[in-house]
């Protein structure tokens, strides 16, 4: 479960209803009972319907769908849908609109791009960094899980991630390497992850018992040496593929026996394409 405070909810209504719904109050047609449905276009992976559904609370609107996070959609179902007043509902449309094109859309990215991995490589692990836009890591969040995949980190605070940046300051990979059973002493219920941007380096570090040596832009070969190299030292050490994965490649790079798969291409890309339906209620409908 992620929890979004009402704030949050209420931020995301104001940001696209800050004074009331002006078309329609001019149009004088605002106190007239509605329906609204969402659709979309083509096989989606479902997700913030229950955030949306709150949101319709909010407003006024009654939720009478609202599939799970998660659910597969197949294309042209409606999947998301309430009544209402015309001008609750006409406040409704876009906010919670983009909250699900949003979410879906990650998620549905996120499901195709683990299909892809684990086409390649059953047990591959698919991870999401933490540079997401900002503002949107709650919602993406969501997504992510939603989808199938973990996250690799959320943020400076939750994980160890050693950089080239951090060497230099320690004064280089051998100085980092000899102070590496003090690091895991020192917050023992963490693994110790670093990034290596070329084969000798991931030697080092996976003879030395790094617990995952992130592999940045290696090619695929590299990335077999170097899955190979870490079975064969027995130190406990896991590699992970960083940097250049993309729908493509990803089922090459699984492959190669990485146990890990990091990306930061699951935020970037086309919201899902959602189709919405408002319609007035006909007199006498039930």
């Amino acid at each position: 479960m992620m929890y979004f405070s009402d704030a949050e909810l209420d931020s995301w209504i104001e940001e696209d209803v800050p004074y009331g719904d002006l078309t329609t109050q001019l149009l004088g047609f605002g106190d007239s009972p509605g329906t609204i449905s969402y659709a979309a276009r083509y096989e989606t992976v479902a997700c913030a319907t229950e955030e949306a559904a709150r949101m319709f609370a909010k407003l006024g609107l009654r939720a009478t769908k609202a599939v799970p996070t998660g659910t597969v959609v197949p294309a042209g179902e409606v999947f998301f849908a309430g009544e209402g007043s015309a001008d609750a509902i006409h406040c409704a449309w876009k906010s919670c609109g983009r909250v699900l094109e949003g979410a879906c859309g990650v998620a549905t990215r996120t499901r195709r791009f683990v299909e892809a991995a684990r086409s390649g490589n059953p047990s591959v692990v698919v991870a999401t960094t933490r540079k997401s836009f900002p503002g949107t890591k709650k919602l993406v969040s969501k997504a992510v899980l939603a989808g199938g995949a973990v996250f690799h980190r959320l943020g400076l605070s939750e994980t160890v991630l050693v950089f080239d940046e951090h060497i230099r300051f320690l004064g280089g990979l051998d100085a980092f390497l000899a102070r590496l059973p003090a690091l895991k002493a020192g917050m023992p219920e963490k693994k110790i992850v670093a990034e290596a941007h070329d084969a000798p380096t991931a030697e080092a570090m996976i003879l030395a018992g790094v617990d995952v040596v992130q592999c940045d832009k290696f090619s695929p070969a590299a990335l077999r040496e170097a899955a190979d190299a870490a079975r064969k030292a027995n130190s406990g050490s896991s590699i992970a593929a960083a940097g250049n994965v993309t729908l493509d490649n990803v089922a090459e790079i699984a492959a190669t026996g990485v146990a890990f798969v990091v990306t930061s291409a699951l935020f970037s890309g086309k919201p899902s394409d959602i189709g919405v339906t408002i319609s007035p209620t006909r007199k006498g409908a039930v």
